[in-house]
């Protein structure tokens, strides 16, 4: 859902508790916005206290996983070709550039790499972010809609519980190079913005 107006943020916990129960004495409700048609407005929410994290995944995963994802549906989707999914990966990164630009909000940066190749680093990062009582694990708990298809990440490595280092292969995706090779001409100059304009980040 979009964040532009305090009814959002009623919907969103309306939604969490059809499946969760919250946690007691908690302080955050989390979301994660994946798509430009999600907006984003954290003053017009009537909020003393947010935080905004911004991570950016190198495009050829990025690209490769989306095609992957998409090729899966029975439907015909336009994402499931990698040139397609390399449009959207770059409007996507335009757009959060364009965000952190023109926005003037605080916001903490993050390679996603980070996950796998530096996860106690990174959490360690995070829970200083979030001012968090208890350091974040590399461990976590599931949830009713864990690993659910349209729910977030749907692969079998979500569901173990555990930050998992092993890499997706998508060596059946082809991805043109001319493709790849404009997603990672914008990828830089959209990450070097990104990080010029955050109040901290953590890059590999």
């Amino acid at each position: 859902i979009s964040y532009d107006d305090p009814s959002a943020l009623d919907k969103q916990v309306e939604v969490l508790r059809q499946h969760e129960t919250l946690k007691q004495n908690s302080h955050y409700l989390f979301d994660k916005l994946l798509h430009n048609d999600y907006r984003l407005d954290p003053w017009r929410l009537g909020l003393s206290d947010f935080k905004i994290l911004i991570s950016l995944r190198e495009p050829e995963p990025a690209i490769k996983s989306i095609a992957d994802l998409f090729g899966k549906k029975e439907t015909d989707e336009p994402y499931a070709s990698p040139v397609e999914a390399a449009s959207y990966y770059i409007e996507r990164i335009q757009w959060l550039a364009d965000f952190c630009r023109s926005d003037n909000l605080p916001y903490h940066y993050y390679d996603a790499e980070l996950f796998q190749s530096a996860p106690e680093w990174l959490l360690g990062k995070l829970t200083d972010w979030l001012d968090l009582d208890s350091p974040l694990s590399e461990r976590y708990q599931l949830f009713s809609q864990t690993g659910i298809a349209g729910k977030g990440d749907s692969s079998e490595f979500i569901r173990s519980g555990k930050i998992e280092k092993t890499r997706f292969d998508y060596s059946h995706i082809h991805l043109p190079e001319e493709a790849l090779n404009g997603a990672l001409a914008i990828y830089r100059d959209c990450r070097s913005i990104i990080i010029d304009h955050a109040a901290d980040s953590l890059t590999s």
